[in-house]
């Protein structure tokens, strides 16, 4: 790993950590540090983001230095979907589509990747088991931390003994969405109204975390807790896809969340 990480010197990785989790390896990370430039300046994660391939390549090693030294990342190729995998070997360019994983292997690193979407992760301690999961909308309301958490049973998790964490995601205040869209979650489950305030114009704006928090408490999962920090309102801190969109900027980056065991 340190070969990987050798070149000019860059500024730390900021790692954003969950109590629930202080016990593992894990963080949130952000756009401070890395080595990206541009639009997508900072610690740009994301293989399909158009960035300079070397310069993603060494910020995904200097992710993983910052949250495990020494371990092996896993991640998927994400797609919005309820889909969750086993970490194995695979190359890049071989990931399983797939928008979440799980691992009771030391020295894996599972990573997901955001970019206004919320990051969740989750963790057995005593059975030896994490899983991280990418929730859009898509796989929020698709059931992708349901999946998760029926995939790390797999492993010989208890629902009953997991904690979860949701990292930086797109806030209530900055995620404005149609009639269409709120009508779907409320046609999905009618107390899913709760999850939505009244906008400009007869638009709404969308709880994406508080969301994400009730399908994990409903699933079982008593401990889960959320950063409450809003990617589309910090630009030095987050990459955020709606902001680029909104002021018209060439390219998103992505950031990464990584858990591993101890």
């Amino acid at each position: 790993m340190a070969d990987d990480v050798a070149g000019p010197a860059v500024a730390p990785v900021e790692v954003l950590r969950a109590p629930l989790l202080e016990e593992l390896p894990h963080g949130f990370l952000g756009r401070r540090g890395g080595v990206s430039t541009g639009a997508v300046a900072g610690l740009n994660v994301g293989l399909g983001s158009g960035d300079d391939p070397v310069a993603i390549a060494r910020n995904r090693a200097l992710a993983v230095q910052a949250v495990r030294p020494g371990g092996r990342l896993a991640s998927v190729y994400q797609v919005h979907s309820a889909d969750c995998v086993i970490a194995g070997e695979w190359a890049d360019d071989a990931r399983p589509h797939a928008d979440a994983l799980v691992t009771d292997r030391p020295g894996v690193v599972l990573g997901v990747l955001t970019a206004d979407c919320a990051p969740v992760l989750l963790a057995d301690r005593e059975a030896g088991v994490v899983g991280a999961a990418h929730a859009g909308w898509k796989g929020a309301i698709g059931g992708v931390t349901d999946a998760t958490i029926a995939a790390m049973e797999r492993l010989g998790a208890r629902r009953e003994s997991i904690v979860a964490a949701v990292g930086p995601c797109i806030a209530q205040g900055s995620y404005e969405v149609d009639e269409g869209f709120r009508a779907r979650f409320v046609a999905d489950d009618a107390a899913n109204s709760a999850f939505f305030a009244p906008g400009a114009q007869g638009r709404h704006q969308f709880d994406l975390a508080s969301y994400v928090l009730h399908r994990l408490r409903a699933c079982g999962i008593a401990d889960a807790q959320g950063l409450a920090l809003d990617t589309y309102a910090r630009p030095a801190s987050f990459y955020s896809y709606r902001r680029a969109t909104h002021l018209a900027e060439p390219a998103y980056g992505r950031q990464f969340s990584l858990i591993a065991l101890a």
